[in-house]
C-alpha cells in the first residue's frame, strides 16, 4: 500500500517537497532519489503549478508597474501581456523536457547512468528556486532576485547530480557546467527555428504602439 501511495503522489507534497528541497537540498535528493514517481505526475502535479507562477507575476507586473527596457518604461496592452505570458509558461514547461533530455544524454558521459525519469526529476525539482522566484516578477526593482534564485537552482542541480544520475562526486561539477552549456545550445537552436515561424502569426513587437504609455526612466 504504502509503494502505491509513493508512486502515486510525492510522499511531503508540493509545498513540503519545495520547502525539503530549498532548506536540506542533500538530504532532500537523498529522498527523492529513493522515489519512483513517473515524469507524467511530476509534470502535472509539480512543474505545471510552479512554472505559471513566472509568467501570472510578471502578467501582473507589466500590467501594473511596466517594463523597463533601457532607460524606457512602457505599459504593454492587455493582449500583449497576456500572449507573453502564455508564450512563457508554454515555453518553459516545454523546455524542462529539453534540459532533462540533454542532462540525460550526457549522463554516462561522465560515469553516470543514464535514466530519464530521474534526468526529469532532477531538473525539475532543481528549477525549484528559480519558479519560486518568479513571484518577484510583480516587481520590475526585484527581477534581480529571480536570476540569484536560478543560480541558486543550479546549484541544487549539482547537488543532485551524484545521488538521482549516479555521475560521481569529482565529475559532478563538470557535468553540471557541461549541461549548462548543452542546454544554452538547445535553447539557442530552439530559438532560432521557432522566431520566424512566430514572426508569422503575431504582429512585430513595436514601442511605438504604446507610445501613450511610455515613460522615461
Amino acid at each position: 500500500m504504502s509503494e502505491i501511495q509513493q508512486q502515486s503522489e510525492p510522499a511531503s507534497g508540493i509545498v513540503g517537497r519545495a520547502k525539503a528541497i530549498l532548506v536540506s537540498p542533500n538530504t532532500e535528493w537523498t529522498v527523492i532519489a529513493s522515489e519512483s514517481e513517473s515524469v507524467r505526475t511530476v509534470f502535472l502535479r509539480y512543474v505545471v503549478p510552479l512554472a505559471a507562477i513566472g509568467p501570472i507575476c510578471g502578467f501582473i507586473g507589466g500590467q501594473v508597474f511596466g517594463i523597463n527596457a533601457f532607460i524606457v518604461r512602457f505599459h504593454p496592452s492587455l493582449l500583449s501581456g497576456l500572449s507573453t505570458a502564455i508564450t512563457s509558461y508554454v515555453l518553459g514547461l516545454v523546455g524542462i523536457f529539453l534540459v532533462a533530455w540533454v542532462a540525460n544524454f550526457l549522463a554516462d558521459k561522465f560515469g553516470g547512468q543514464p535514466n530519464y525519469d530521474r534526468a526529469f526529476r532532477l531538473c525539475a525539482y532543481a528549477y525549484t528556486a528559480g519558479w519560486l522566484a518568479g513571484v518577484f516578477n510583480i516587481l520590475p526593482s526585484l527581477s534581480i532576485l529571480v536570476l540569484l534564485a536560478s543560480l541558486y537552482g543550479i546549484y541544487l542541480f549539482y547537488l543532485g547530480v551524484t545521488p538521482m544520475m549516479a555521475v560521481p562526486k569529482d565529475k559532478a561539477a563538470g557535468y553540471t557546467a557541461v549541461t549548462i552549456i548543452g542546454v544554452i545550445v538547445v535553447y539557442l537552436l530552439v530559438a532560432a527555428v521557432t522566431a520566424p515561424i512566430a514572426a508569422v502569426f503575431a504582429p512585430s513587437t513595436v514601442i511605438g504602439a504604446d507610445a501613450g504609455s511610455l515613460t522615461v526612466g
